[in-house]
């Protein structure tokens, strides 16, 4: 890297929107926000200008990078940014080659056409945003030039893959869980040995990485973090909020670890709450909850679809519900609900990754009867439960903020210009 006050970062994904709506795309912009801090950053999106948000999502990334570019394929009439993690991890090989890239040589043109921008800008850096899609990418740039390169995780998603074992329903889609998943490692581990950095969210993430990698130092931590000044202003409540009242919200799709949880708490635990709390309100949140929970017709349950804003179920709900049974990473949902100052009952893999403690910070179970009676807890003792939120929030504000993410990232630069 070179020896210059500020490195020249050029911050390319296929994941990239304002407003931000769930994990990936907060993930995105909250790196783009602390990158922005200590960096110039120049983004090539490889989403388009209506994907970004128009001209209004185009305008607020410029405030943050010196030059923000296009790729060519974005001006295809395929658009690749719509796309599910599940599908990506079942599928990522003919996504990345058909999809995403129609051809090795659609693939190699935009290589060219990437490495063309960071040669005019004069990059230090190339940060691959959400690199786990972005391997065929990597090795590309890396066959045709110096460049160091980051890949930027959001997860393990060969481990989110092999999670779903227990849940198969047929010996042959075991088989093919258990082929996608060795695909998956296969390419996290020649990827990881291969870029200069890969990032982690997690200590319990870089502890996998540094196993593939051929040096230990190559792996650093960049956490899933909140921007908390978004999370000041308190909005009201929507005008048919019924209370008391339980929250989940989630990207759906078939089968995916969302709709998994949604039924097991409408199945499981649900039931078991009523029992001691009859007009409990279920609210479920978030894109395709909708369609894919079309089925439950329940007075007591409310299912919104995707929303502009999920602030006004979250910030007036009693207890936020993260009840995931297969997945990876670490939960914007707990960093969010921590931020608004709302109690959480997770299971143990919800709260991956997370330094929370049990009946500290959150309640954790991973049965029906202990969950609902995390929930029950909460709504029958609000002191305990404001005490939770309160040692939640703290957690939240002192450690996954923006600022800590610029010291993350510091570290990962300071690494590349003294390696």
């Amino acid at each position: 890297m070179k020896a210059t006050n500020k490195p020249k970062i050029l911050f390319t994904t296929p994941v990239l929107k304002h407003p931000a709506t769930g994990g990936p795309y907060l993930r995105v912009e909250n790196s783009i926000k602390a990158l922005a801090q200590i960096s110039d950053i120049s983004i090539y999106s490889r989403v388009s200008l209506d994907a970004l948000g128009g001209a209004s999502g185009l305008t607020f990334y410029e405030k943050y990078c010196q030059g923000f570019y296009f790729a060519p394929s974005t001006f295809l009439e395929h658009q690749y940014i719509k796309f599910s993690k599940r599908a990506i991890n079942f599928f990522s090989r003919r996504l990345l080659k058909k999809e995403i890239f129609n051809s090795r040589q659609e693939l190699e043109r935009e290589s060219r056409d990437l490495l063309k921008i960071a040669n005019q800008i004069k990059a230090d850096v190339i940060w691959l945003g959400y690199g786990n899609i972005s391997y065929p990418l990597l090795a590309i740039i890396k066959e045709h030039s110096s460049y160091q390169v980051v890949v930027d995780t959001d997860s393990i998603w060969s481990r989110f893959i092999l999670r779903e074992l227990p849940f198969s329903k047929s010996e042959e889609e075991r088989h093919e869980i258990e082929n996608k998943g060795k695909e998956k490692e296969s390419e996290e581990t020649w990827g990881t040995q291969l870029a200069d950095v890969t990032t982690a969210v997690s200590e319990i993430d870089a502890e996998y990485y540094k196993k593939l990698s051929k040096n230990l130092q190559q792996v650093h931590l960049f956490s899933n973090v909140i921007d908390i000044e978004m999370y000041q202003d308190v909005p009201a409540p929507v005008s048919h909020l019924k209370k008391p009242c339980i929250y989940l919200a989630g990207t759906f799709w078939e089968r995916s670890p969302m709709e998994d949880a949604a039924r097991w708490v409408i199945e499981k635990v649900l039931p078991l709450v009523r029992q001691q709390i009859p007009d409990i309100h279920f609210y479920i949140i978030g894109s395709g909850s909708d369609r894919i929970l079309s089925d439950i017709d329940e007075p007591g349950i409310t299912i919104t679809g995707r929303l502009p804003s999920v602030l006004p179920y979250l910030c007036h709900a009693d207890v936020a519900l993260v009840p995931l049974r297969f997945e990876s990473g670490t939960r914007f949902k707990i960093l969010e609900a921590g931020a608004c100052g709302i109690p959480i009952v997770s299971t143990t893999l919800g709260a991956e990754g997370l330094p929370v403690i049990h009946n500290k910070d959150i309640l954790i179970a991973d049965e029906p009867e202990s969950f609902s009676e995390g929930i029950i807890k909460m709504i029958k003792n609000p002191d305990f439960a404001q005490m939770l939120a309160d040692n939640l929030k703290n957690l939240v504000q002192s450690q996954y903020s923006i600022a800590s993410l610029v010291t993350q990232g510091n570290l990962i630069l300071n690494y590349l210009y003294f390696q």
